[in-house]
């Protein structure tokens, strides 16, 4: 359901929201300063504009196929809307479960260096031609990091919960190679042998056949959860299906 608030309670969070985000500096700055804003709340918990500039900087860290367009502000809330309702039910299906080891964000940070076409394109897997990729995208480590961070976990929880049955065949994998993986390099570039992004396309496929699976599951979370968009200009359409950030 998307509505703005009506309620005193709900328009009173809301600015006690935005005054918790300012420091007794900003305050007296408050002219030459422009204040970061809720934007969205899924049950209760907001999602701010700097969020969404997080996301589509983020988004420079996925594939996309040649026919994708640009990344663009209501995409992103989309997928933070799914990606926030995802983690409140993993946190309520399992208040224990476990966040990924540093080594295996690591592992991840180490393969999306050497594997992720705009990344080839930069020389990523040099520290040098990593901190210009990073800085062409107004990315830091840490947002790298915990982009991966967040991707591991809700992974591990669809694979958990939806995987049983799933299977990727090498034929799949290696078509995903040869028709999507390989366009994306320029020519003279010289991409990853299959073996090496192997688990990589195998977990992107892994995505699309799970998709499928959990979107009615998605929707009944997004049926029963209190979201309320409050800027127009990020309303969808109509109420998606899917697309969540996985």
């Amino acid at each position: 359901m998307f509505s703005r608030p009506k309620s005193r309670t709900v328009a009173a969070s809301y600015a006690a929201a935005l005054l918790a985000a300012l420091s007794p500096s900003s305050v007296a700055q408050q002219a030459a300063v422009t204040l970061d804003r809720v934007v969205a709340v899924v049950n209760n918990q907001a999602i701010l504009w700097s969020d969404i500039t997080d996301a589509l900087h983020v988004s420079a860290l996925e594939p996309r196929t040649l026919n994708q367009g640009p990344p663009n502000p209501r995409a992103a809330l989309e997928q933070i809307i799914s990606r926030d309702l995802i983690q409140q039910q993993i946190r309520q299906e399992d208040a224990t479960a476990a966040m990924p080891a540093d080594k295996d964000v690591q592992a991840r940070l180490a393969e999306l260096r050497k594997s992720l076409p705009a990344c080839v394109h930069m020389q990523c897997a040099t520290d040098t031609g990593w901190k210009a990729f990073l800085e062409s995208h107004d990315l830091t480590q840490t947002q790298v990091e915990e982009y991966l961070r967040r991707r591991l976990e809700i992974l591990a929880f669809i694979e958990k919960r939806f995987r049983q049955g799933v299977r990727i065949s090498q034929e799949e994998i290696e078509t995903y190679y040869r028709d999507t993986l390989l366009p994306q390099y320029a020519k003279g570039e010289s991409a990853p042998p299959l073996k090496d992004v192997s688990p990589r396309i195998e977990e992107i496929l892994l995505q699309q056949q799970v998709n499928q699976l959990f979107s009615s599951w998605l929707d009944n979370l997004r049926k029963q959860g209190n979201i309320e968009v409050l800027d127009p200009a990020l309303e969808p359409a109509q109420a998606p299906h899917d697309g969540t950030e996985q």
